[in-house]
C-alpha cells in the first residue's frame, strides 16, 4: 500500500507555500546543525519549473516538506478485528498519523470467513472483514471523521468503500468528511499479484463505479491509488515499475472518459503507490521521472490544463521483498536508506516496513521501531528541510532522464500494442517482469547481488509473532451468530437487488451500501456478483 496510502491533498493549500511566502517580513530561519542557513530551494542551472510547477519534476508543492510533513502511515491488520484496533491505536498514540488497512486473503478475493476457500486463511496476512459490525469492531473509538484511513483493497474494494460508508451513517458521520484512499486497482492484480475475483471487464467496471461514487458523494476520498509497489515486488525493473504503473493509469483515465467523468475532477483525485528499494539515487531519479511523466500525460493524451489534476500524489513503502530472513536486525539499515530515498523523491505519504517481516507478522516493538525510522528522519536528519536537494546532481539529473526514455518506450511498446488492457491480456507485461524477475535471481545466485548475511549455510530465527489458530474459529462463531439474528428475508431481497444491479448499467455502490446495512456480508455479495459477472479464470 501496504500497503497505501493516501496522499494530503486535502491539506490547505497556505501549508504548501514558501515559507517566505507566508512571512515576508522574515528570512527563512531553517539551518544545519552547525548553523548554516538552508533555502527553501536551490535553482538549477539552467533555470528549469521548480517544485509546484509543471511538470512537478522536483515535487507538486512548493515548499514540500518545509510546509508539512509526509504522511506516517503504518500499514496494519492481522488476527481479529479487535487485536487491529488495539495495534492502530498504539500506533496513533505513538504519533502515527494516518491509518493503513490490511486485509487477509479470503476478503482480499470476496469469501467469508467460513467459507470453504478461506480454510486455514483466516486472518494470516490481515485482518478479516465479513460485515458491519467487524469494521465498526476494527475502527472502534477512531474518528471517522478525523483519521484518514488507507484501505489496501483491491477485487472487493467496492463493497468495502460500501461498508466504511454504511458504517458512517450508523455512526451519525456525514460521509463527505471520510479520509483517506483506496487501493481499487485491480489491473495490476492481473499482472503481478493475484486477488481478482471476477474477469477484467466487470473488475474494471467496479473500479469506475468507486470513482464515480466517491467524485459524488465522498469528494474527499481518494477513490484508487494505483499501485507500481506490487509490479516491482513481482520483480521488474525500476522503469517497469514507472511504465507499468502509469499504463495502468491510462487505462482507468480513458475508463472514467468513456463513462462520461469529469476528469479534472478524476485527476485530482487519483493517487499512486510506489515501492522504495535499496538503490538509492535511482529510487529517488524513479520518483522525479514518474511525475514528471505523469504529468505530460495528463496535458497531451488527456487535454487536462488543470494543473492540479497533472499532479502525481504518491504514497510509498519499502521493499518487502528486500528484506531478509538471515540476520533480520539487518533490515533496519535496508528500511532507512529506502525510507530516505522515497523523502529524498518527494513522497506525499510513507509506511516503512518493520525488521521482523521476513519471519512473520510485524511485532510490535518492530512496529514502533519502524515509525521511528520515519520520524528520526524527519526530525533529526535535515532531509526535510530543502525541497528536492539531489535536484542538479549530474548522476540524479542523468538517471531522472534514463529512466523516462526507458519508461517512455515501454509506454509505446503497450499503445502498440492496442493499450493496458491488451498488453494485459496477451501476457506482454508478465512476460516482460517474469524475465526481470528471474535475470535478478541469477544475478543474486551468481553472488553478483547476493545480500549482505545471507549465506547457503546461515540460520534462520524463529519467527517472533504467530496467529493464534482459534481466530478461524472465532471469525466462523460470529458470522454464524451474525446470521442467526438477522432478518433472512431482507436478506435475500437484497441480494436479489445486487444481482438486478449488476446486469444493468448503473453504479453499485448504493445497492451495495443498502444491502451491507441489512445485514449482507461480503462474501454473499460477492457470490451474487460471480453469479452474473462469472469469476476470472487465469488459462495463462
Amino acid at each position: 500500500m501496504s500497503a497505501d496510502s493516501p496522499p494530503n491533498g486535502d491539506w490547505k493549500e497556505r501549508s504548501w507555500r514558501p515559507f517566505t511566502e507566508k512571512h515576508p517580513e522574515r528570512k527563512p530561519d531553517f539551518h544545519t546543525a552547525g548553523g548554516l542557513p538552508v533555502e527553501p530551494m536551490y535553482q538549477l542551472e539552467p533555470k528549469t519549473p521548480g517544485a509546484g510547477e509543471y511538470p512537478f519534476t522536483r515535487g507538486i508543492h512548493p515548499s514540500m516538506y518545509r510546509g508539512r510533513l509526509w504522511t506516517m502511515r503504518q500499514y496494519a491488520g492481522y488476527s481479529s478485528p479487535a487485536e487491529t484496533n488495539a495495534r492502530f491505536r498504539y500506533l496513533l498514540e505513538k504519533g502515527q498519523t494516518g491509518l493503513s488497512v490490511a486485509f487477509d486473503l479470503p476478503t482480499q478475493i470476496g469469501f467469508d470467513s467460513d467459507a470453504p476457500e478461506a480454510l486455514g486463511e483466516v486472518g494470516r496476512v490481515g485482518v478479516p472483514i465479513n460485515t458491519i459490525d467487524d469494521l465498526d469492531a476494527l475502527l472502534e473509538e477512531i474518528p471517522l471523521d478525523s483519521v484518514s484511513i488507507s484501505m489496501t483493497i483491491n477485487s472487493t474494494a467496492s463493497i468495502l468503500l460500501s461498508l466504511l460508508i454504511a458504517l458512517a451513517k450508523r455512526r451519525g458521520i456525514d460521509p463527505a468528511k471520510l479520509r483517506g484512499t483506496f487501493q481499487n486497482d485491480i489491473l495490476k492484480e492481473f499482472i503481478a499479484r493475484g486477488t481478482q475475483r471476477f474477469p477484467v471487464e466487470p473488475s474494471l467496471r467496479l473500479v469506475v463505479d468507486v470513482i464515480e461514487y466517491c467524485q459524488q458523494e465522498v469528494p474527499a476520498f481518494y477513490p484508487i491509488s494505483i499501485s507500481g509497489y506490487h509490479i516491482r515486488e513481482a520483480g521488474s525493473t525500476a522503469a517497469e515499475e514507472i511504465a507499468f504503473t502509469l499504463a495502468d493509469g491510462i487505462a482507468y483515465m480513458e475508463a472514467c472518459r468513456d463513462r462520461g467523468l469529469d476528469l479534472v475532477s478524476v485527476g485530482r483525485r487519483l493517487s499512486f503507490f510506489f515501492n522504495s528499494h535499496n538503490q538509492l539515487f535511482e529510487e529517488v531519479a524513479k520518483f522525479r521521472a514518474a511525475r514528471k511523466m505523469w504529468a505530460q500525460i495528463c496535458r497531451d493524451r488527456f487535454d487536462l490544463t488543470d494543473e492540479r489534476a497533472c499532479q502525481l500524489r504518491f504514497h510509498s513503502q519499502t521493499g518487502g521483498s528486500t528484506l531478509q530472513a538471515m540476520e533480520p536486525s539487518n533490515n533496519v539499515v535496508r528500511v532507512t536508506i529506502q525510507a530516505l530515498a522515497a523523502v529524498l523523491g518527494g513522497t506525499q505519504s510513507l509506511h516503512t516496513n518493520s525488521w521482523d517481516e521476513a519471519l512473520s507478522l510485524p511485532s510490535e516493538e518492530a512496529a514502533r521501531l519502524a515509525l521511528r525510522t520515519q520520524q528520526i528522519i524527519a526530525k533529526e536528519s535535515g532531509v526535510a528541510d530543502c525541497v528536492d536537494p539531489l535536484g542538479g546532481s549530474p548522476f540524479i539529473e542523468e538517471l531522472t532522464s534514463k529512466l523516462e526514455s526507458e519508461a517512455q518506450s515501454l509506454i509505446d511498446e503497450i499503445d502498440q500494442r492496442g493499450g493496458m488492457l491488451k498488453a494485459i491480456s496477451d501476457g506482454f507485461i508478465r512476460r516482460a517482469i517474469e524475465e526481470s524477475a528471474y535475470k535478478a535471481q541469477l544475478d543474486q545466485d551468481s553472488g553478483a547481488t547476493t545480500p549482505v548475511g545471507v549465506t547457503s549455510d546461515g540460520e534462520i530465527p524463529d519467527a517472533p509473532f504467530s496467529v493464534d489458530p482459534a481466530v478461524e474459529s472465532q471469525r466462523k462463531s460470529a458470522l454464524k451468530e451474525h446470521r442467526e439474528q438477522r432478518n433472512q428475508d431482507l436478506v435475500d431481497h437484497h441480494l436479489q437487488k445486487i444481482e438486478d444491479a449488476a446486469g444493468q448499467d448503473t453504479n453499485m455502490i448504493p445497492v451495495m451500501i443498502e444491502a451491507l446495512e441489512a445485514g449482507c456480508t461480503l462474501g454473499e455479495l460477492c457470490k451474487t456478483l460471480t453469479g452474473v459477472f462469472g469469476e476470472f479464470q487465469d488459462h495463462g
